[in-house]
């Protein structure tokens, strides 16, 4: 499954559906999510307790707003550069709106079981040197709404200065030392811990996107394994209104003019009725919706014989 969008529409449906089959459903290895469902592995084979889980990005609140006209500023880019090196001004724009990580953190979270905080990703800013220190509960210091969370970290402070060693291209988790002896050996083998010494982080700096998928088709293949495969629905990326949208406007989808994803529990999202990111495209608004409020199905006029409709209408109604 090399579409983050359709996996998290239905994937937790079809991903099911896939092992009653005797099928191999798969994350695309390479790309973030199967990279930090590999390392929640790692870690809780190795006996560790994940505490939490995600990627890095350039982040700024401002960015939730961010269009197809204004993204390039943000990358230091023209439109006439990015034109000429072939690249989608949509697509580059759901990298920096919010809308790509809220689909990314959800599918960690159905992969993994990790849970989305309340209210949508927080996007502390954070180094690599820092990861323990920040992304520990609020309980003991850090940042975390709670243990076991997917969240983002930013390579921008808030007032835009770089962060020291970002992770903006790479993965993370951040684990708890299960007892004494473990934490001893945090400290005897040089790893970079918070200040009590439990927690500790795991990174990797890059990761190589389609370069790297023939890992997920060897393990497929061979031994029939999935890297990162959606379980169940935790988390939910549902569209957001950039800005105040009227009565009778059709909203143009991901990366675009009109909404941006925004990362919710799963419970949360069913409970609103909220409309995933994936399908507000092309539907119609049946009334004034405010800039940051969530967007419901009850809000637009949507098409209930699509197929991707169907899909999504069934697996809430499996989960809800």
């Amino acid at each position: 499954m090399g579409n983050g969008e359709a996996d998290l529409l239905a994937g937790p449906l079809r991903g099911g559906e896939a092992r009653d089959a005797g099928v191999v459903y798969t994350m695309a290895y390479g790309d973030q999510p199967a990279l930090t469902c590999e390392m929640v592995e790692w870690a809780r084979i190795s006996g560790f307790d994940v505490v939490a889980a995600g990627k890095g990005t350039k982040y700024l609140p401002s960015y939730h707003g961010s269009t197809p006209d204004t993204v390039w500023e943000h990358y230091g880019l023209t439109a006439e550069q990015a034109c000429a090196a072939g690249m989608n001004s949509r697509m580059f724009n759901s990298f920096l709106d919010g809308t790509k990580s809220a689909i990314e953190m959800a599918a960690i979270a159905n992969a993994t079981g990790l849970t989305p905080p309340p209210d949508g990703l927080r996007f502390p800013p954070c180094g690599r040197d820092d990861l323990a220190h920040v992304l520990r509960p609020a309980a003991v210091g850090g940042q975390l709404h709670h243990r076991g969370q997917v969240e983002v970290v930013s390579s921008l402070e808030r007032d835009g200065r770089p962060v020291p060693n970002d992770l903006r291209w790479g993965v993370y988790v951040v684990i708890e030392a299960p007892n004494d002896y473990a934490a001893a050996c945090f400290r005897e083998y040089g790893m970079n811990t918070d200040d009590t010494g439990r927690y500790s982080a795991m990174y990797k700096p890059f990761h190589l996107i389609g370069l790297e998928v023939g890992v997920s088709v060897l393990s497929a293949g061979l031994v029939a394994k999935p890297t990162g495969a959606a379980r169940e629905f935790v988390g939910d990326a549902v569209a957001t209104a950039k800005r105040d949208l009227s009565e009778g406007e059709s909203l143009d989808g991901e990366g675009g003019f009109t909404v941006y994803g925004k990362l919710l529990p799963a419970p949360k999202s069913l409970e609103r009725g909220a409309l995933p990111i994936g399908l507000a495209h092309g539907v119609t608004c049946r009334r004034d919706i405010s800039a940051g409020e969530i967007v419901g199905w009850d809000d637009v006029e949507c098409d209930p014989t699509l197929e991707a409709v169907r899909a999504r209408r069934e697996m809430e109604a499996r989960f809800a």
